[in-house]
């Protein structure tokens, strides 16, 4: 099928979700789609798998339907799946200090921080004070002992700060920990998650995958950018002393998982952002998550504490001091909240950068993804990541409606 633009549409939807591929379309024709595919799963089932425009702007190559992009934040909730696993398995609690599974960690004030803590952004731990460049993110243990020696930047549980790449980290040191075979997250993610689940998505690409199936991401430009994001925030994002500065632009930064040659760095690990796959790849394992996780064998105790509502900072609330509004995290995901609403009361996942999303809804039980390669400007929700999930669940009623 072809839109007003020219642009193919690809994939397919079952029966009664055609309003998802309508608005799919119009993203090309009216809200500036570069490139990008979109996937649902609905009780278990693919609903809606498409894809279309072209996954590099500077060639015009078409997106094709097992093209890769790099979901940066988005990453992280695919990260806390680890740990949720983890947790069905008996190797971690959530209410247990990390310092019990990580006695290295107990300096420097961190003695008493948790792991629902740290999970929720409220650890003060979103900035490297040590110089970390991409030689100590590839070594572990170099990378663990710079961990241990950090020190909070306020008393942990007090405040939230957005661990934008941090976290990451941490969570991977974590579950190294924890893991009977002390395998890294990007390792324990391929064997227990993405190979059983049979899905294209890589936190540390493997070198056998070829340029050809990435796609690029295109910039917004300055003028976007300043229109589209809170000018506090923008302000911020240049202030080299900003709280965001240090947890997103520095130290390592984003740009290390990044490679002129080859698109995407390969072998490194970056749990908080360089998460690489397809919208396909997400949805259906957050469909598992959505869907009792019997593929996973999650027990129902986990995916309760999961769905269970977002706790507060004790003295800042919600309020996030990197990105300087409401935001609401727990156990490693994203909830939604006044800045970013999605799906139903219970869901959880994780946006990312530019406009990408995927979540998992208990109560309708969806598992949603929507990626692109056209980064945009919003923290509220991107308009073609809206417009889909608006035309979704004008399809699926709310549960109570359902159960009638």
């Amino acid at each position: 099928m072809q839109d007003s633009q020219r642009i193919r549409i690809e994939g397919h939807v079952s029966a009664g979700f055609e309003a998802v591929r309508d608005a799919f379309a119009e993203n090309f024709s009216r809200r500036h789609e570069l490139g990008g595919a979109c996937c649902v799963y609905h009780c278990g089932e693919r609903v809606v798998d498409l894809w279309g425009g072209v996954r590099n702007k500077a060639t015009g190559e078409p997106w094709q339907e097992d093209t890769m992009v790099v979901v940066h934040p988005a990453t992280k909730g695919l990260a806390a799946m680890t740990l949720a696993l983890a947790h069905s398995r008996g190797w971690l609690d959530y209410e247990q200090r990390v310092c019990i599974y990580w006695p290295e960690f107990a300096q420097n004030g961190k003695e008493t921080i948790t792991v629902r803590q740290l999970l929720a952004h409220q650890a003060g731990l979103f900035a490297f004070n040590e110089p970390v460049d991409r030689s100590v993110v590839a070594d572990l243990d170099r990378l663990a002992a710079v961990m241990a020696r950090e020190k909070p930047a306020w008393e942990p549980g007090a405040r939230q700060a957005y661990h934008a790449l941090t976290l990451g980290f941490y969570e991977g040191e974590l579950l190294r920990r924890v893991d009977p075979q002390h395998r890294s997250l990007g390792s324990f993610f391929q064997d227990e998650i993405a190979t059983p689940l049979g899905i294209d998505f890589y936190i540390g690409l493997p070198e056998a995958i070829p340029n050809s199936r990435l796609a690029t991401l295109a910039a917004p430009g300055m003028f976007r950018m300043l229109l589209g994001f809170p000018i506090r925030l923008t302000l911020a994002a240049f202030n080299r002393r900003s709280n965001i500065y240090r947890a997103l632009v520095v130290n390592p930064g984003t740009e290390m998982y990044l490679d002129k040659e080859r698109i995407y760095a390969r072998q490194i690990e970056v749990p908080s952002g360089n998460g690489v796959g397809t919208a396909r790849a997400i949805a259906h394992a957050y469909s598992v998550f959505a869907t009792a996780g019997q593929e996973l064998q999650l027990r129902p105790e986990t995916l309760q504490l999961l769905s269970a509502p977002a706790i507060p900072s004790t003295h800042g609330g919600f309020y996030d001091e990197c990105m300087m509004g409401d935001l609401r995290y727990s156990l490693g995901f994203m909830k939604p909240g006044l800045t970013l609403s999605f799906g139903n009361e219970g869901s959880f996942g994780h946006p990312g950068s530019g406009g990408s999303l995927g979540f998992a809804d208990p109560k309708s039980r969806i598992g949603y993804a929507y990626v692109t390669s056209q980064m945009g400007t919003t923290l509220t929700g991107d308009p073609r990541d809206l417009a889909l999930r608006n035309a979704l669940y004008s399809i699926i009623p709310p549960p109570s409606q359902a159960a009638r």
